[in-house]
């Protein structure tokens, strides 16, 4: 199997964090076509993170699910030595899993609690550091690899579900940058912040999926697969690190279309 950027990946190992639905399904399975053994991490949905390992094994891949909350580092150590004993190492991290609760608007300043506060900075920077920190060790054992976070257009704007979302994605982008430094040579880290896609995640309804498509340079919103890829090209390609690539049809940089 290759992957779409051409890059051949068998005999390595990836972990998809979140890697039962949407976003991570995609870089789970577009992994899997390059040849890679891909560990589906899941914390709650266990019949989507079967399902998935059930897709990659019958396209001829190897795979297994693994739960654990990132943002419990006990777990995130037992997930990372289970996954490098069954799969034979690790060379790959993709930090997708991610949490939000929608608080809007972003002036209802009141409505961000302190509970809603630890929570998304628990698991979308704390867990995702967890999971690079217990990592690393068995990625460099391989002699190196990569790491991609998923962070959020959010980060750029400002806007999202929720200001707290918007703040733990721009910081998961700076931690991103000091860990491409840290881990340099060895291991390459970058970052895909994602817009929109039609995952569930977030909250957003069909209409607004919608309307801002309509307004994005390539008027339409990126695809799961799409996003994927974009997650792909960055695990795989060898002279980029400390990237962080805008998976959104242009509207970030661009802004509207008229």
């Amino acid at each position: 199997m290759t992957g779409r950027g051409g890059a051949e990946l068998r005999g390595e190992v990836v972990l998809v964090t979140g890697g039962s639905t949407g976003i991570g399904l995609g870089a789970a399975l577009a992994f899997a076509r390059a040849g890679a053994a891909v560990a589906v991490n899941f914390s709650k949905n266990e019949a989507a993170a079967a399902k998935a390992v059930e897709e990659i094994r019958e396209a001829g891949g190897r795979a297994i699910a693994v739960r654990a909350t990132v943002a419990r580092e006990l777990e995130v150590t037992a997930m990372v030595a289970r996954v490098a004993t069954e799969l034979g190492g690790l060379d790959i991290l993709v930090n997708n899993a991610g949490w939000t609760k929608p608080v809007q608007p972003h002036r209802n300043l009141a409505g961000l609690t302190d509970d809603i506060l630890d929570t998304v900075w628990a698991v979308n920077v704390k867990g995702a550091f967890y999971c690079v920190r217990a990592a690393v060790p068995q990625i460099e054992r391989r002699g190196g690899g990569a790491i991609v976070n998923v962070t959020s257009v959010a980060a750029f704007t400002g806007q999202g579900s929720s200001m707290a979302y918007a703040a733990s994605k721009a910081a998961l982008g700076a931690l991103t940058k000091s860990l491409a430094r840290a881990l340099a040579p060895s291991i390459r880290v970058n970052a895909g912040a994602p817009a929109l896609a039609a995952t569930g995640f977030g909250g957003w309804t069909e209409a607004q999926r919608q309307a801002t498509a309509k307004i994005t340079p390539t008027a339409a919103l990126p695809t799961t697969t799409e996003t994927a890829d974009a997650i792909f090209s960055l695990a795989t390609t060898p002279a980029v690190t400390g990237a962080t690539i805008i998976v959104d049809g242009g509207l970030t940089a661009l802004g509207p279309r008229t």
